[in-house]
């Protein structure tokens, strides 16, 4: 127990640091990017306890599904019109063929069911990152993590649907 509430502290000290440490770039305009890489939303599945599941593949199964959703509604809202390739899982960063690379970084859901993540917009030409979101807390509210998760990757694809619009987006923490 002690060594939970180390860590847990520990984790807490870093997730308000991080903030702090990172730069939130200007708009850039996006929009003649038009093959898409969209990373995968990357949650330990190990915090599977934390959560409430009973097992860790159980727990997996609700992230894998609710990455396949917001693949599925970014392909439909936020990249319609583009051709947009998908992360397949966790591991995939099969980039190729693509001129921009949408990757999440410092993906954690709280125990609070509050996502919290980081969006980076990489050019894939150099392979330079040309836009970020820094760590910003989405919420779902009233719900369990399956739902909660839903909600708050939907407001991730509004997050950029923006950016690849080229309005600024806000910076909340």
């Amino acid at each position: 127990m002690r060594q939970i509430a180390i860590v847990t502290v520990l984790l807490f000290s870093v997730a308000l640091s991080t903030p702090l440490m990172a730069k939130h770039k200007e708009s850039v305009d996006m929009k003649g990017m038009n093959r898409i890489f969209l990373g995968w939303v990357d949650i330990n599945p190990d915090n599977y306890h934390r959560q409430g599941y009973s097992t860790r593949e159980e727990y997996l199964a609700v992230i894998n599904h609710a990455n396949t959703a917001f693949q599925e509604n970014c392909q439909s809202k936020v990249f319609s019109g583009r051709t947009m390739t998908a992360a397949k899982s966790r591991s995939d960063e099969n980039t190729a063929g693509n001129d921009l690379y949408v990757k999440f970084s410092d993906a954690v859901y709280d125990h609070g069911y509050r996502l919290h993540l980081s969006i980076h917009f990489i050019d894939l030409k150099t392979n330079k990152e040309i836009g970020s979101v820094p760590l910003k807390t989405y919420k779902g509210h009233l719900c369990g993590l399956e739902g909660c998760m839903n909600k708050e990757l939907e407001e991730v694809s509004r997050e950029l649907q923006k950016a690849l619009a080229g309005e600024a987006t806000e910076e909340t923490h």
